[in-house]
């Protein structure tokens, strides 16, 4: 390469010398040129050279004239800050910049520009942040290779914690808790749900084992976005009572003894499994359906399980739209129950239940016979979901709100 050595003219160079000389610098800064022969080149002290580099103002007859800065970086836009978009942060910062006005002039977002001073800067004396381009360009380097090893991965007794809790089919949310409550001052044992995900759904990470992500309420391998809720037909109900005249005390979760029902439905709609759900607690009953699912097999079956309630748990039952609940009357007259129906298409008018059939489908998939199922089966899996700790409960199992509840009573 054929370069220009600038001639030494005997005096301060002018402005528009420097100009020129300062871009010249970088221009062979940027062709891999070392400094110390960039400086040789252009016919540059070192530490002038040095002074460009490190972003520090230029002395000597620039003083008092606008400062000198390098032109805007070029070459398209990035996903990740290059070395010009660092040293442009720095001739701006030296110059007094504001982040906006920076992020403004490289077309980034101000938190990018906030992030990356804070990140590769260094604090000068524990007040002042000193922001050095080439050094925050290697930093930034040594921090992006990949694959990068976790934080699952690389604590053993963490990986076994979420693993073994995993295979008690506990949710990746109910998990990240459970670790804050029992290492509260170990940071290395808590992470966040999104983590665990991370863990089993990303190719490459390897930090759970990959048949774990079938004990996951939805038993996918891959993630799939949520879809609109399927839309059913009214049925014609014989004088039901709609949501609308539901006691107040029923909305707001205060009052205990108001539950929300529904069928979970089998292989060919040919079996299925009553669920209840109370809405203070989130406790759950499970309702065994050998003989089919009309009218009055659920009928029956449902005044069974509620009969094991003291009276004062016993205030309303929620249902959807579905036929097999025709022979409400019948129910309310036997239990002292009232009954009131949700509005068509609307599964969030009884969202606890809606949420309890999704973590049933673990023990019950779709597709599957669900008359295989005895009631001492189901009575253990009703335990079991009691006994898991839920967020909107305050990290409580709802067997612990239930007994809180009946104890006065008893």
């Amino acid at each position: 390469m054929d370069f220009e050595i600038r001639e030494d003219r005997g005096q301060a160079p002018g402005r528009r010398a420097l100009v020129r000389e300062r871009e010249e610098y970088f221009r062979l800064m940027d062709q891999g040129v070392s400094s110390r022969e960039a400086c040789r080149i252009v016919g540059i002290n070192r530490r002038t050279g040095k002074r460009w580099r490190n972003g520090r103002q230029a002395t000597g007859s620039t003083r008092g004239a606008p400062p000198v800065r390098r032109p805007l970086p070029s070459g398209g836009p990035s996903r990740y800050l290059r070395e010009a978009d660092r040293i442009y942060i720095a001739d701006r910062l030296r110059e007094k910049a504001s982040i906006r006005q920076i992020a403004a002039e490289l077309g980034r977002s101000p938190s990018t520009i906030s992030r990356e001073i804070r990140r590769n800067g260094t604090l000068w004396r524990g007040k002042d942040w000193v922001y050095r381009p080439h050094a925050a360009q290697s930093r930034a380097d040594a921090r992006r290779p990949r694959p990068k090893p976790g934080k699952i991965g690389q604590n053993p007794e963490l990986r076994d914690f979420i693993q073994h809790h995993l295979e008690r089919r506990w949710s990746p949310e109910q998990i990240c808790q459970a670790l804050r409550a029992r290492f509260p001052d170990r940071p290395e044992m808590h992470v966040t749900h999104e983590t665990v995900y991370q863990a089993l759904y990303v190719q490459g990470r390897g930090e759970l084992r990959r048949e774990l992500a079938k004990a996951l309420r939805t038993g996918r391998t891959m993630r799939r976005p949520h879809r609109q809720s399927y839309k059913r037909r009214p049925r014609n109900i014989p004088d039901k009572v709609m949501i609308s005249e539901r006691p107040a005390e029923a909305v707001d979760r205060a009052v205990p003894g108001h539950w929300e029902g529904d069928l979970i439905i089998g292989k060919d709609h040919k079996s299925a499994i009553a669920t209840l759900v109370e809405r203070s607690t989130r406790y759950v009953m499970l309702a065994h359906l050998p003989d089919g699912h009309n009218a009055a097999s659920t009928r029956d079956a449902l005044i069974q399980t509620v009969q094991t309630l003291p009276p004062h748990l016993l205030r309303s039952l929620t249902w959807d739209q579905g036929s097999e609940m025709s022979r409400h009357k019948e129910f309310t007259i036997a239990t002292d129950i009232p009954v009131f129906f949700c509005n068509p298409g609307s599964p969030w008018q009884r969202g606890s239940n809606e949420n309890t059939n999704g973590l049933l489908r673990q023990y019950a998939p779709k597709g599957t016979d669900l008359a295989q199922h005895s009631r001492e089966h189901l009575d253990a899996v009703a335990a079991e979901l009691n006994s898991r700790p839920r967020k909107t409960l305050g990290w409580e199992t709802p067997a612990e709100r239930l007994a809180k509840l009946l104890a006065p009573a008893s």
